[in-house]
């Protein structure tokens, strides 16, 4: 059945954009126009494109990756067509990421991601984020695409570093779209901090975008938080909660988070104190009393909602 030309560019990781661009210079267009103007990708168009994608991802340059997908397309059975080497360097092999048993999303944007096709991935964020919400989008599409990068990273002597900057920051670039609402009567808002040194701030900005998908008012301060001016913004806040990020064992540090936890606002004889919760790694080993620490972000999600809500239930009307 002839494909759209959104639904080729889903199942290839690139933009409809890219494939609009590889028609008009390199001739790889689609065999049906319905109307003159819809594009409809046949088999033969999808299998051309697949090996464009290949070559590409493998360092060949576009103009010499069309000519060969044309040739493999239209060579009779039992020839080979003349395909060029891939390029040897940071790109070589690009295709081949860690993403066994992987949602299709994912393969689609490691492969943009990849080729550095920036208009792709961002695209194939945004999609995800529509169509699933931020919490799957997330934990299905946008983590296991980061870890894949990652591992390929750590086992290719830092080759890679660029394209897992390049798919961070179109991360962080989708996750902020969802901007937290204006602050309401009810609760304080949920203050989100990485813990002094900590640098690693993906999750928390993953977590931020679905309180505000659930319409909670937040306070992100992002990335290396003095111990001093978190405290300082709690009292000022009020917050019905606080999480910590921490990526590292090294960074984690419970007497800051006791301290958080014991900071207390408000009149006399009705001081409060926020719900502390501690994200990341770096909290691994035995639970802390009174420190809540979530498995998933949906879980996160859960907690915090209905911590907000008994917060505003309890604030005088």
């Amino acid at each position: 059945m002839p494909l759209t030309t959104g639904a080729l560019a889903r199942r290839l990781g690139v933009s409809p954009t890219t494939l609009r661009s590889w028609d008009r210079r390199y001739g790889i267009g689609p065999a049906i126009r319905a109307d003159g103007r819809h594009r409809r990708w046949s088999p033969r168009d999808v299998a051309v494109l697949e090996a464009m994608c290949r070559l590409t991802s493998s360092g060949v340059p576009p103009a010499e990756a069309a000519r060969a997908a044309r040739e493999t397309a239209e060579a009779p059975p039992g020839t080979a067509a003349t395909v060029p080497p891939p390029v040897r360097g940071p790109s070589h092999a690009a295709g081949a990421l860690p993403l066994v048993d992987a949602r299709q999303e994912c393969r689609g944007l490691a492969r943009a991601a990849v080729r550095l096709d920036a208009p792709a991935v961002e695209e194939l964020l945004t999609t995800a984020v529509e169509q699933y919400g931020i919490a799957v989008a997330w934990q299905e599409v946008m983590v296991p695409t980061l870890h894949a990068v990652g591992r390929k990273w750590v086992s290719s002597g830092d080759r890679y570093v660029e394209v897992e900057h390049l798919l961070s920051w179109y991360v962080s670039t989708a996750l902020r779209r969802r901007t937290p609402p204006p602050d309401r009567q009810g609760a304080g808002p949920v203050v989100l901090a990485c813990v002094p040194g900590e640098q690693h701030t993906l999750p928390i900005e993953a977590l931020n975008a679905g309180l505000a998908e659930l319409g909670l008012p937040t306070r992100m301060f992002g990335a290396a938080v003095p111990a001093e001016a978190l405290v300082a913004a709690v009292r000022r806040l009020g917050p019905s909660a606080v999480v910590l990020w921490a990526q590292a064992r090294s960074t984690a540090s419970l007497p800051l988070a006791r301290h958080v936890a014991d900071t207390q606002w408000g009149v006399k004889g009705a001081r409060r104190r926020p719900l502390v919760m501690l994200g990341g790694p770096g909290w691994s080993g035995p639970s802390v009393r009174g420190m809540l620490r979530p498995p998933s972000l949906q879980h996160a999600l859960d907690i915090l909602g209905a911590a907000y809500r008994e917060g505003a239930a309890g604030e005088p009307s």
